[in-house]
This record gives structure tokens, sequence and C-alpha cells, in this order.
């Protein structure tokens, strides 16, 4: 969570339009994970992960894990371990692993990454002595192979706006209960509570009015 947080705000910073399957220290499944995902109306997932092996120090390395090759995934997995070799990992490849809920439950291109074996000595260094290059290198990967298309338009729909972020954190752990994905973004001076992110307006508008038989107050707003 710490490198998908940090990934995510950097992504963020750059104009990238950015949700999390989870922003605190709960346990979701994988299949919860996945449907979170797709009904977030995300156009890629990305998760990430560190290794382990049976006996310390024996394997190390970073690794990218997909469906299925030459696919778009692959691609990105790719592009992102290259990154992570030349930042000083040892290079694991891009292994299909088409048994995980992550990657198979996905509507989307998806990508499981391993950060190091977390029982390996020298991983471990390079992970907590060189997190911030380790994040750069991530980002850097994305970018190469998810280029920013400011022209591409998203939409959500607001239901609350608050002053104090617990009560935005509330209403987004309601709506998650009903199976909406819900994000809190900050639009100063206010807490926003986003629910979706639909590629068309029509899809925005259709839940909007799923929204309002639950008896939300509502507002298609442009992300």
């Amino acid at each position: 969570m710490r490198v998908a947080l940090a990934v995510g705000q950097r992504l963020k910073d750059a104009g990238y339009n950015v949700l999390y399957t989870r922003t605190t220290d709960r346990y979701d499944s994988p299949l919860e994970k996945a449907q979170i995902a797709n009904r977030s109306g995300a156009d890629y997932f990305i998760s990430f992960h560190r290794n382990s092996g049976i006996n310390p120090n024996t394997y190390h390395g970073t690794q990218a894990l997909v469906y299925a090759a030459n696919t778009e995934a692959e691609r990105i997995g790719e592009a992102i371990n290259q990154e992570l070799v030349d930042f000083g990992f040892q290079d694991l490849g891009v292994v299909e692993r088409p048994g995980l809920v992550v990657l198979r439950r996905t509507q989307m291109p998806a990508v499981l990454m391993e950060l190091g074996f977390i029982n390996n000595d020298m991983d471990n260094q390079m992970f907590d002595q060189r997190f911030d290059e380790m994040v750069n290198a991530i980002v850097s990967g994305v970018e190469q192979a998810i280029p920013l298309d400011s022209s591409s338009n998203r939409y959500g729909v607001q239901v609350g706006l608050f002053r104090h972020e617990s009560n935005a954190l509330y209403l987004k752990e309601q709506l998650e209960s009903q199976g909406y994905f819900a994000t809190v973004r900050w639009e100063d001076p206010y807490y926003a509570v986003i629910v979706g992110r639909e590629s068309t307006l029509e899809d925005a508008t259709e839940l909007q009015n799923q929204l309002r038989q639950d008896g939300y107050d509502t507002l298609v707003v442009r992300l």
C-alpha cells in the first residue's frame, strides 16, 4: 500500500486520474479488489506486491505478472519491469499467470508487479533505502506505457461535499457497502465524495439515476 499511495500521488501530480482499491490498512480479497476495479470504470489496473521464496536469500528480483502474453497488459508490465531493472533489481521478466484472480477477473488490462523478494536482504535494502528512486522508476514505466492524454474525459457522480474529511470518509464507506466504488477528492475547501469514473456522459447519467433511486442527491462532474 505504501508503494501504491506514493506512485499514485506522483501520477496525480503529473496529471493522471488515479483511483485506489484501498487507502487504509484493511484486507480485501483478490476478488473484491477486482470487483472494486471493475466498478470504478478504470482504464488500467496495477497491483503492487513483494515476492517471497521458500528459503531466505535464495531468489531476488522484479517480475511483472499478466493474464496473457501479447496483450496491452504485457506491454505495460514490460515497461515498468524494465525501469525497475534499470533501477537495480534482477530481471525475472514478464510472466503469464492466468490463475490469479486480480488478473483473470478484472475487465481492463491488469498487471501485478512483484517488487523484489521480502526475504532477500539485497532486495530489502533497495526497497527500504532507495524507496523514492524505486517509486520514480515505476512512475517512469507507467508514463512510458500509458502516455497522458489530456483530451480524454471521464465523468463521475458527486454525492456529497463536506468540510470535514471524516464525514466524507463515512459516506464513502457507506457507498462501498452498497457495492459502489467511491473516492474522496480534496476540492479546496471541501472534500467531495465521487462515485464511478465513466467514459461517457451517458454512462455517468445512468449511474446518477441509480444513485438517486438509492436516495442520494447527485451531480454529474467531469474528472
